[in-house]
C-alpha cells in the first residue's frame, strides 16, 4: 500500500484501500549508500522508497542532487497519489514513446492534470521547473478530489520572487502556499529553478507522509 503509515497516537498503521481482505504489517527498509541518515531528505527518501513510489538510480545510490525531469516526476506523483499506469493507451502524448512513464502520460491526460507543453507534448526528458511540479501537483489532487485544506496565513506577496511567477502558474502557486503546502526558501519560492530528486521526495512526502 503506497500511501500506507503509521500513526504513532494510536499504533495502527492507517491505509487505503478499495476492497476487504486480509493484509499482513510488515516492515519494508530501504536505505541508499549516498543518503546520510541526517539529510534533511532522509526521511522522505526512505518512505517513499518503502512503499515502491521511487527507486534509486543504482541498487545502492539514489541520486539526490540528480535534476528530476518532468516524465520522472509525473510517474512519482501519479504513483503516490495511487493512480494506475494505463496499460496500451488509445490517447497520448505524441513523445510519450515506450517507456517507464509512457503509461502515467496517458494517464494524466486522460484525468486532465496537464495538457503537456502545446502541440501534443508532454517533453517528459526536459528537466522540470518548481512552478512546473507545483502546478501538476495541484492539478492531481485537484482531479482526485484530495486539495489541502489547511491554511499557512501566506500569500504570494511574502515572497521576494512572485513576481517571477509564470502567469499560467500564479493561481496554483498562490492556493499551495495558503495551504502551507509551499513554503519556499530563504523568502523566495525560485519558480523556474529546476528541482533535485531530493526535493522532488520532500515534496511527495509532505503529501503522504502527515
Amino acid at each position: 500500500m503506497q500511501d500506507a503509515r503509521y500513526n504513532a497516537a494510536t499504533g495502527m498503521v492507517v491505509f487505503t484501500t478499495n476492497h476487504f481482505s486480509t493484509y499482513a504489517v510488515a516492515y519494508n527498509k530501504v536505505s541508499f549508500a549516498d543518503v546520510a541518515s541526517g539529510a534533511w531528505y532522509a526521511d522522505a527518501v526512505t518512505f517513499l522508497a518503502a512503499r515502491g513510489i521511487t527507486s534509486g538510480t543504482t541498487a545502492t545510490a539514489f541520486g539526490p542532487d540528480a535534476t528530476l525531469t518532468r516524465g520522472h516526476f509525473i510517474t512519482l506523483l501519479l504513483r503516490a497519489c495511487g493512480v494506475a499506469a494505463v496499460t496500451n493507451p488509445a490517447d497520448n502524448f505524441s513523445d510519450a514513446g515506450s517507456t517507464y512513464y509512457t503509461g502515467y502520460l496517458a494517464a494524466a491526460k486522460t484525468l486532465g492534470i496537464t495538457t503537456g507543453v502545446g502541440s501534443n507534448r508532454f517533453a517528459p526528458e526536459q528537466a522540470i521547473t518548481r512552478q512546473e511540479m507545483f502546478t501538476l501537483l495541484y492539478n492531481a489532487l485537484k482531479a482526485l478530489d484530495k486539495l489541502p485544506s489547511g491554511t499557512s496565513g501566506k500569500t504570494l506577496a511574502d515572497f521576494t520572487d512572485a513576481s517571477d511567477i509564470a502567469s499560467w502558474a500564479q493561481g496554483t502557486m498562490a492556493a499551495l502556499v495558503k495551504a502551507g503546502t509551499v513554503t519556499g526558501s530563504g523568502g523566495k519560492l525560485n519558480p523556474a529553478g529546476t528541482t533535485t530528486r531530493a526535493e522532488m521526495a520532500q515534496v511527495l512526502y509532505n503529501l503522504l507522509g502527515k
